[in-house]
């Protein structure tokens, strides 16, 4: 039977595997928009660092949720969901593919599947779970985590702060471990509103992924991200606890700044950071086996047969 539900397209993937390349060839061609899917990219005044589309690419193939935040502020995943299916009818509704382009998994999850509906944040505890954290140590507070709340502990990393004190702060507000607000969460979520081509944008050689990895860093330093840098620490509002200097390449940079760190060891810090990350979406990808995984460069006949046999005439 015809699924009735509009058409909609994601690319995903790890950080610099070619996804913007893609979107931007496909959006041109399909007359549409790119609806971002990456936790960095709605913050203004990340541009460098970020790798944020540039003025005249935004002009071939206009981007949502793109700078929506100052880097002081917070933008959780549900603000996410909220916005990237009003961006997405919105298209729709003008006739055009939405296109879902980035590599937040935690996002493209929020979006697709679903999230809990938990308590909401709480300030007060916040600032009481930090301050445990510089007593202790976001590894004590993991491992607090871990033995209340295994599952959740499995899939957050011992030095993600923000997901700890969620993690951490859902429990406390509520008794029960985030992980069971999730599983029922999934239980009786609604079908998503759009039918999905989901492809992951993947280099075969992961070779290859850290040498683009290695050259768009570089890149960025001969761009000025530096001075971007420098420009952000400024603003007095900004620490490096925040979300938006908690990314990848701007947490290096501060470190660079405060003079802990000469330039060959915060540009190699910074590096090896981008790969973890790139591996971390690797497996979060993974986890997904529904997902079609093809080589952004060999891959490109299947790529096109992809999307001409989902949406025929395109």
């Amino acid at each position: 039977m015809r699924d009735p539900r509009p058409p909609a397209i994601a690319l995903l993937g790890p950080t610099a595997s070619g996804k913007t390349a893609l979107a931007v060839a496909w959006a041109q061609r399909l007359d549409s928009e790119i609806v971002s899917v990456d936790s960095a990219l709605v913050y203004r005044g990340l541009d460098i660092g970020a790798a944020k589309p540039d003025a005249a690419t935004l002009t071939r193939a206009p981007h949502r949720l793109i700078d929506l935040r100052d880097p002081h502020e917070t933008y959780s995943a549900a603000e996410f969901a909220r916005d990237a299916l009003a961006a997405m009818q919105d298209l729709s509704a003008s006739g055009r593919v939405p296109m879902l382009v980035g590599g937040t998994g935690l996002y493209f999850s929020a979006l697709v599947d679903g999230l809990a509906d938990m308590p909401e944040a709480d300030p007060a505890l916040r600032a009481l779970i930090a301050t445990e954290a510089g007593q202790r140590g976001w590894a004590a507070l993991h491992a607090e985590l871990a033995a209340a709340d295994p599952a959740a502990a499995a899939r957050i990393r011992p030095a993600d702060a923000q997901r700890i004190t969620r993690a951490l702060e859902v429990l406390r507000l509520s008794g029960r471990p985030i992980s069971d607000w999730q599983a029922a969460a999934r239980q009786r979520r609604a079908p998503f509103p759009f039918r999905l081509l989901v492809l992951a944008l993947v280099p075969r050689d992961r070779e290859v992924l850290h040498g683009r990895i290695a050259r768009r860093f570089d890149a960025m330093l001969a761009a000025g991200f530096l001075d971007e840098m420098r420009r952000l620490r400024a603003d007095p509002r900004l620490h490096p606890d925040l979300p938006s200097m908690r990314a990848v390449g701007y947490r290096q940079a501060w470190r660079h700044l405060d003079g802990l760190t000469d330039g060959a060891t915060f540009r190699a810090e910074a590096v090896a950071a981008t790969r973890q990350l790139a591996k971390r979406q690797l497996t979060w990808l993974r986890a997904r086996p529904a997902i079609r995984w093809l080589d952004p460069e060999h891959d490109r006949g299947e790529l096109d047969h992809a999307l001409r046999l989902f949406l025929p005439g395109a």
